[in-house]
């Protein structure tokens, strides 16, 4: 927290009052000239973030943080070590459990936690809080809006946001981040969205994938089992069946790879996930 501007790394102070700002020096105008847009910026995030700690304001700074989070340097630190922060996100998440099953999850309901996932989509693309992000195991609280099954709109944007935050995971190579979703199962959750999302859960889910069999540690795990082995390929074979019947260019980039990947080079005892697709 060394890093942190004094607003968030501590708390608010009940000594004395600050001094007086000193006087401009001789010469210079009274006026000073306004900050740049780069601080002006800053201090809004900043403000932003303190805001989501409190329930009165914690809706609209979810809104704003989620929409403005491209032109926020350094967003994703300010989130994870400010106080408080990451704990307000997670209360979001937990706070729609109860409407999960039976399925009840409203569209006004489910725009806000999407943007609370949005902001932890933030912190797991970051390098500096990627790590930090995985070893708190925060997408285990991700996974119950994977498990759904309703095709209603609040729960198909539920489960593609909460598919990008695992997407920005994998997005950068690494072992330890594959390691990580491997142990928790992640791979029924993803094929049980390319079975039933809509093309953009399924395109995701589809990338998770991927990303996974290119890694060796990811495609040693899938290969390990034949009961993994075939899962896979089932499901990869369903989707290039239904490719077939209703092309979708950004899907098929995808599953390219994942064929390409999973065959290992087409020579082994099982002639590969391509073989076995017939593609």
């Amino acid at each position: 927290m060394a890093n942190l501007p004094p607003s968030l790394a501590a708390g608010p102070s009940f000594g004395a009052p600050s001094p007086p700002p000193l006087p401009p020096p001789s010469g210079s105008s009274a006026a000073a000239p306004p900050a740049g847009g780069r601080d002006r910026k800053m201090v809004s995030a900043e403000q932003l973030v303190l805001d989501l700690c409190d329930p009165e304001l914690r809706e609209n700074a979810l809104l704003e943080l989620s929409k403005k989070r491209e032109i926020f340097q350094d967003l994703a630190p300010l989130l994870w070590h400010s106080f408080g922060t990451v704990a307000a996100l997670l209360q979001e998440i937990v706070s729609i459990y109860p409407s999960l099953s039976p399925p009840t999850l409203s569209p006004v309901a489910s725009n806000r936690v999407c943007n609370a996932l949005a902001l932890l989509q933030c912190v797991a693309s970051h390098p500096d809080t990627r790590i930090p992000f995985l070893n708190a195991h925060i997408p285990l609280y991700l996974y119950p809006f994977l498990n759904t099954t309703s095709k209603t709109r609040p729960f198909e944007y539920l489960r593609l946001t909460s598919l990008g935050v695992i997407g920005a995971l994998v997005k950068v190579d690494d072992s330890e981040v594959i390691g990580f979703l491997l142990q928790t199962e992640i791979i029924p959750l993803c094929l049980r969205t390319m079975e039933m999302g809509s093309e953009l859960s399924k395109t995701v889910a589809t990338f998770i994938v991927q990303k996974i069999l290119l890694d060796d540690i990811g495609l040693r795990y899938i290969c390990a089992t034949a009961e993994r082995f075939f899962a896979v390929a089932t499901v990869l074979a369903q989707m290039v069946q239904a490719l077939a019947e209703q092309p979708s260019a950004r899907l098929l980039k995808h599953m390219g790879g994942g064929g390409s990947l999973g065959g290992m080079g087409g020579g082994g005892p099982h002639g590969g996930l391509d073989h076995l697709m017939g593609l």
